[in-house]
């Protein structure tokens, strides 16, 4: 065809300028939308029947690789295989001592019904075994062994059956309560709620956009997402140690993720329409523009997951793939399942509006630019006029709320944390009060006896260990079949979380065990616990190095600048800290902690700063790339440093606190969680979310970028030569160069303003 037979209409879309992968696979997903939204379906179904054929069990070893524990555990299920599981305590008070004829022979019937259990190994006899009976004679203790290592290979209805046998053989006058790990498990009911979080993400889309079907895109997509990732969780479990509860972070990330990306795009896509685009222009533009963010945004939080990989914890690295995975799911649907969904209501993007507040019609500047909103413009002026205050105030707020965590206290919860109409609570407290508070945290002596020998050294070594500070007792060696083994079971004075008993495995290890003239190991829960404790804190400088540094590298070839990746960091930074002051203020126990349900002064796990840090610094990094991008967008169109930073902060203010106001509900969605790591995870990751998108991004992040002036866009010329162009905030000229004056197409009829 040659020019002269050209149409018009034909002229302009051969003028058009060809998008850039991400438009060109929204157009592809829009035209063949019915195909998209049936491979999405049959994905998940695939997954569904893939999840019910190789899916993995949840488990999880909190043992630090290569520690003394870890080595004395390994001995453990060498030599003593029937000692070498996880134990469940049977602690019994009687009225009238346990010693009474009635009482020993209900506690023998109870015992003998146990013993026929499955996964039940060997059960002590309390009143053979020595210091089975307290000194009073009031309380007994019987332990359980059992055939799982790990308390998460414990099914949990096994173990509610043996608690229920405990409660069928209570009577009056007779007290009984099961403790340990694997019984807490069982206790801990549902780890998060996800209908909680959906349900407040559905109110707060309806205030945000005010019609229904704007509002529902984002939860299609969220929930679409989220079915398949959730199928794919047992397939990562299949190949790796996945934790029970990576599945509610992963689920909640999902949400919180998808909902937030899809609310960027849903935003811009009614600003295309209102700039006069075609439904399939300016799904083509909104993918080519914000759908660019959504992905650097997404990139930013796998890198900050994959940064879990270097504290060198199985179960960390198990949930961070979960996670991983869950991101991966919400970026491929906002590429192509949001797109097609476009294609069938896009059109009806502003239908079924609900009378909330007065409706705005979208204004467009010059150059075909909608308008922001003139409240958060009169906000971004107001930044600028009084940035240094806004600077001062904002570091001081930060710093004020990390304070509390310059007290934190580092350690792993335990039964004494629970609540107390808990069995594990009543165990444990029945535990202190009958043989003393080291009796819920027993050290086992693991000795390694090379030579006939070497079995000589066991009393002297006993005597050592009895007469160091802070041993309340020591039992008998117990040597194994094969004699080439002895274990040894010491009592602290002090409970598993006192600074004491720490000090007692370091003086034993360092000053006791050298000198025994037998190769020993420490080992038991308190052990391990002190030693990932230890292994975590001296990690975590990896992982926060190598997270910001590659997050760092994302923002300097995503936004071209040297100031841009460096502030950003050190706001993050700090909005981390915060979160951390927090998360130790409710630990404290006191008015805070009540508010969750922590009433007693509770230790910080030491992989709750490494897991709050590698997801509250992905996600400050989703709203720092939303905030820049459209910034930067503003800059490369003007030029002017001021007015891009007010433009930018007014196009993407509503968008960033109502991301973060869905965010906040999704991870307060743990708190009500009878865990205490899972409470603390969610009021950690809710404050921070909220700090964030509130001080950091709205009033910080502006302030300290009026300061800097000009040089937040400066990249040496060596630099600009190297780096490859990304344009993050995508090329909106290309798209509105094709719209004339009135905002709309030319080749189009004049459509009513988008609201």
């Amino acid at each position: 065809m040659n020019e002269s037979t050209t149409t018009d209409g034909e002229r302009t879309a051969a003028a058009l300028p060809r998008p850039g992968v991400l438009g060109r696979l929204a157009g592809a997903s829009y035209r063949r939308r019915g195909r998209v939204v049936a491979a999405w379906v049959l994905a998940i179904a695939a997954a569904f029947g893939l999840s019910a054929a190789f899916s993995g069990d949840f488990t999880a070893d909190y043992s630090a690789p290569g520690s003394d524990s870890r080595q004395a555990q390994d001995l453990l299920e060498e030599r003593f295989p029937a000692q070498s599981g996880d134990t469940i305590d049977v602690v019994v008070r009687a009225e009238g001592g346990v010693a009474d004829p009635a009482v020993q022979a209900d506690v023998t019937a109870l015992l003998d019904q146990l013993r026929t259990q499955p996964h039940v190994v060997t059960v002590d006899d309390p009143y053979t075994t020595p210091g089975g009976i307290s000194e009073d004679g009031d309380i007994l203790v019987a332990t359980v062994n059992l055939d799982v290592v790990l308390p998460d290979d414990m099914p949990v209805e096994e173990t509610e059956e043996l608690m229920a046998l405990a409660d069928a053989a209570e009577r009056p006058g007779l007290e009984i309560a099961l403790g340990g790990q694997t019984v807490a498990l069982a206790e801990q009911g549902e780890i998060g709620s996800e209908a909680i979080g959906m349900a407040a993400a559905a109110v707060i889309l309806l205030i945000t956009f005010g019609t229904v079907v704007a509002a529902g895109l984002p939860l299609v997509v969220a929930v679409a997402g989220l079915a398949l990732s959730g199928l794919l969780t047992g397939l990562v479990a299949a190949v790796v140690d996945v934790p029970d509860w990576s599945t509610a972070l992963a689920t909640m990330m999902g949400i919180a993720l998808g909902i937030d990306y899809v609310l960027l795009m849903v935003t811009r896509f009614r600003e295309w329409r209102a700039a006069g685009l075609d439904p399939e222009r300016a799904t083509v533009a909104t993918l080519d523009t914000a759908g660019r963010a959504v992905m650097v945004a997404g990139s930013t939080v796998m890198v900050s997951m994959l940064g879990l990989f270097a504290m060198g914890l199985s179960f960390m690295q198990g949930a961070s793939l979960v996670t991983i995975v869950a991101v991966l799911v919400v970026m491929a649907a906002a590429a192509t399942l949001f797109p097609a969904l476009l294609g069938f209501f896009g059109t009806w993007v502003d239908r079924l509006r609900l009378p909330l507040g007065r409706r705005r019609t979208a204004q467009l500047a010059a150059g075909g630019h909608v308008e922001p909103s003139r409240t958060w413009l009169r906000w971004g002026r107001l930044v600028d006029r009084h940035s240094i205050v806004a600077t001062v105030v904002g570091v001081g707020l930060l710093l004020a709320l990390a304070a509390p965590f310059l007290g934190v206290r580092f350690g792993f919860p335990d039964a004494g944390n629970n609540e107390e109409d808990r069995s594990s609570r009543q165990a444990y407290d029945l535990l202190s009060e009958g043989f003393g508070a080291g009796a819920n945290g027993p050290l086992l002596l693991v000795a390694d006896l090379e030579s006939p020998r070497d079995a000589d050294a066991l009393p002297a070594l006993g005597e050592a260990v009895a007469a160091t500070p802070g041993v309340a007792a020591v039992m008998p060696p117990v040597v194994n079949e094969a004699g080439d083994a002895a274990l040894l079971t010491v009592l602290p004075t002090t409970g598993p979380q006192d600074a004491a008993t720490e000090d007692l495995v370091h003086a034993l290890r360092d000053d006791v065990l050298p000198g025994a003239g037998v190769e020993v190991h420490v080992g038991g829960v308190t052990a391990t616990s002190i030693d990932s404790t230890e292994n975590t804190a001296e990690r975590l400088p990896l992982l926060i190095g190598g997270v910001v540094a590659l997050s760092m590298l994302l923002l300097l070839v995503s936004f071209r600048s040297i100031v841009i990746p460096i502030t950003a960091a050190l706001m993050n930074l700090l909005s981390v800290a915060a979160a951390y002051g927090v998360v130790a203020l409710v630990l404290e126990g006191g008015w805070a902690g009540q508010l969750i349900g922590i009433d007693t002064e509770t230790p910080m796990p030491a992989f709750i700063p490494v897991l709050v840090f590698a997801v509250l610094f992905g996600l400050s990094m989703d709203y720092e790339v939303f905030l820049i991008s459209r910034m930067r967008e503003a800059w490369t169109r003007t030029g002017d440093n001021a007015r891009a930073i007010v433009e930018g902060l007014a196009g993407t203010g509503r968008v960033i606190t109502a991301a973060a106001a869905i965010m906040v509900a999704v991870f307060a969605a743990f708190i009500p969680s009878p865990e205490v790591f899972l409470k603390v995870i969610g009021v950690g990751m809710a404050a921070a979310i909220l700090v964030d998108a509130t001080v950091v991004r709205m009033l910080l992040v502006p302030a300290v970028m009026h300061l800097l002036g000009r040089a937040n866009w400066w990249l040496p010329a060596w630099l600009e030569r190297r780096l490859p162009q990304l344009h993050v905030e995508g090329r909106p000229e290309v798209y509105l160069a094709d719209v004339d004056g009135a905002g709309r197409r030319a080749d189009e009829p004049e459509l009513a303003p988008a609201r």
